[in-house]
């Protein structure tokens, strides 16, 4: 089965390169970010104001290669790949909720960065918290390691392409 997927437009945001990129960017809304919608997608955007948060769903284009387990942030042992969030992933698609400040064209300003300059943008969907926030009761490993999170974390290098 072939599976061809088009970027949708570009993010653009202040990190080159993926250190130092913050862990999480919904824990950081003073670092902002624009998508730059190509043209012929523009008129997708219709209404898109309305929202005060956006899924983005784009592609880790700097990721190589792939590991089906890997030491996760706030972790010293290896997890399996689909219960961590490593950009190391077979199909290397990453997912971020993001505050939208506004929109001027094809272009979409947004707070919650946490994705590198340049990564192609797959897909946008509204956010609706009625529906996408979930009480839960488990987080697997991540159970007592989130107290020790913070709001300041950034990201290292151990998935960028030394790994």
């Amino acid at each position: 089965m072939d599976i061809t997927i088009k970027p949708i437009g570009i993010i653009h945001t202040p990190f080159k390169e993926p250190a130092g990129i913050p862990i999480q960017g919904s824990l950081r809304c003073d670092l902002r970010g624009k998508i730059e919608i190509f043209p012929e997608y523009q008129e997708g955007l219709k209404d898109i104001e309305g929202f005060s948060h956006l899924i983005l769903v784009y592609y880790f284009h700097l990721a190589e290669g792939y590991s089906l387990t890997a030491v996760p942030f706030l972790d010293e042992r290896p997890r399996g790949i689909f219960a961590i969030r490593s950009p190391k992933r077979p199909n290397h698609i990453g997912i971020t909720v993001v505050r939208l400040i506004k929109k001027d064209g094809n272009m979409l300003h947004f707070c919650g960065v946490d994705m590198v300059d340049g990564t192609p943008l797959l897909d946008i969907k509204p956010y609706f918290p009625d529906i996408d926030s979930h009480k839960t009761k488990e987080t697997g490993w991540m159970k007592d390691k989130l107290r020790r999170f913070g709001r300041k974390k950034r990201a290292d290098n151990r998935f960028t392409k030394q790994e």
